[in-house]
């Protein structure tokens, strides 16, 4: 591949600064690779281009192959690439032996019977929730706020829609949308209000397996800790028509707003399921915290 995209592309980029932390990312494309893909993402990123791979200018780089587009650390020692993959490995392995509508995450969201609930998945990340749902006939929006996650999602549903097993599924049931989910959810005309709307905040003390922690470490260094799920959970209460499903650490606290309908629990996960049914209290804020209305500090 011709990796001269322009002096003027090049010029007129700068690095994406992600959280307070010192992430500074890159892009890298492969010889090989249509020249386009790559303009289109130092174009829509931002991103400044590099030939190298040990640059010291920056912390991490999108990695642009023939096959897929990946990110990588610039560290050594590390965990490998990050990608988006719902055709095979991980997303093969749980759309067919996830345990369908039995498994807790759709009992969570009201799979039961006939019923297919639309979905919007407000903490979008690698999409795996999403795309189980999907498989299990919902129709999910995949928001995600982070522009580096959503080229991982974009180039991953692209890839996906081309399988000849579960292209047609993902081209119906998935759609992404790259923006704040707080702000998307504010705009929502009451026409497109979900049956469910899910979250799954990134929590600092989550337990994984080695490979996941360094996964969610490495996401953790693009998007942060969701300090604002609390806000996020607050307008989700008034979007839902049927229920806010939110993922948790078995013993992490619930969120801070309204106590939760009722549960389900697993061995390492706890949904918290907030009904919408009923009357929902509104919050108003005061001070740094979210209260109920009638509630003093």
């Amino acid at each position: 591949m011709n990796r001269d995209h322009g002096g003027a592309a090049a010029a007129s980029a700068s690095p994406i600064e992600i959280t307070s932390a010192p992430v500074r990312v890159a892009i890298l494309a492969e010889p090989l690779v249509c020249p386009t893909l790559a303009a289109d993402l130092v174009t829509r990123l931002k991103l400044v281009p590099i030939t190298e791979t040990d640059t010291p200018d920056y912390t991490h780089y999108l990695h642009l192959t023939t096959e897929r587009l990946e990110l990588r650390e610039q560290s050594s020692g590390t965990t490998g690439p990050l990608y988006v993959d719902f055709v095979a490995g991980r997303a093969a392995h749980r759309r067919r032996f996830g345990g369908g509508r039995n498994q807790s995450l759709a009992r969570a969201v009201g799979l039961k019977g006939g019923i297919s609930p639309t979905v919007v998945d407000v903490t979008a990340g690698l999409g795996r929730d999403g795309f189980v749902l999907a498989c299990l006939g919902c129709t999910v929006a995949l928001v995600e706020r982070s522009p580096i996650i959503a080229a991982l999602l974009r180039d991953g549903l692209s890839r996906a829609v081309r399988d000849p097993e579960i292209g047609a599924l993902v081209g119906e049931r998935l759609r992404l949308v790259e923006a704040d989910s707080r702000e998307f959810l504010s705009l929502l005309p009451e026409s497109l209000y979900p049956d469910v709307i899910y979250l799954d905040p990134m929590y600092p003390h989550r337990r994984k397996s080695a490979l996941v922690k360094k996964e969610m470490r490495l996401l953790r260094q693009l998007i942060g800790d969701d300090g604002d799920a609390p806000d996020l959970l607050a307008i989700a209460l008034t979007r839902a028509k049927r229920r806010v499903v939110v993922k948790r650490p078995r013993t992490a606290p619930p969120l801070a707003g309204p106590e939760p309908s009722f549960q389900i629990a697993t061995p390492h996960t706890r949904f918290d399921i907030y009904s919408t049914k009923r009357d929902v209290r509104l919050f108003e804020r005061r001070g740094s915290g979210l209260l109920r209305h009638g509630e003093t500090r």
